[in-house]
């Protein structure tokens, strides 16, 4: 059961009607989203690292030299880097991951406390516990929790740190600007 969402005194919106246009902007916000991409072929890594640091120098070139064959240089350069991106794209896996209501991310992290341990070093969740179910519960491909834990497990620290902190950090992902005194 929802609760009725509160809604503005009608003398203020007749008042102010770009409120309720604003109210309903509001209210149909998309949660943030990340990605995660896993790209285990080195060769299409390698190739796309190579046609990116050739199509930076085509650019120096280019700028220097407006003749035809440099242009044509750039052209084949900027080709080589799409063609190389598309390698890289097609071997790729793509994980996304939103943010979850903040209603749902406080009952995940009171459901995982910190050991006595971490409670002492001044944790205030158990991220051994928290990280598979919050990977699970903000992942959009369908990731299960014995799934996220088998992969925090299994995969090398730098790589599930980043799948933790890709889930972790869309949490904290803020697209708000305070704007400036």
């Amino acid at each position: 059961m929802t609760t009725p969402l509160p809604q503005p005194p009608a003398d203020a919106v007749a008042k102010d009607a770009h409120w309720a246009t604003t109210l309903e902007r509001l209210r149909n916000r998309q949660r943030p989203t990340a990605t995660l991409t896993i790209c285990d072929d080195r060769d299409a890594k390698t190739a796309l690292a190579t046609a990116q640091y050739e199509q930076r120098n085509a650019k120096r070139l280019a700028e220097d030299d407006t003749s035809p064959d440099a242009k044509k240089t750039l052209r084949a350069a900027d080709a080589a880097v799409t063609k190389a991106q598309a390698a890289v794209d097609a071997t790729s896996i793509v994980l996304t991951f939103r943010a979850l209501e903040r209603t749902a991310l406080d009952a995940l992290k009171k459901a995982h406390p910190p050991t006595e341990e971490q409670a002492e070093d001044g944790f205030e969740i158990n991220t051994d516990t928290l990280g598979p179910a919050l990977v699970a519960a903000s992942n959009l491909d369908g990731m299960t929790e014995d799934q996220a834990r088998e992969f925090l497990d299994t995969w090398s620290d730098a790589e599930a740190g980043a799948l933790f902190s890709t889930a972790w950090n869309v949490q904290l992902e803020s697209r708000l600007d305070l704007g400036k005194d």
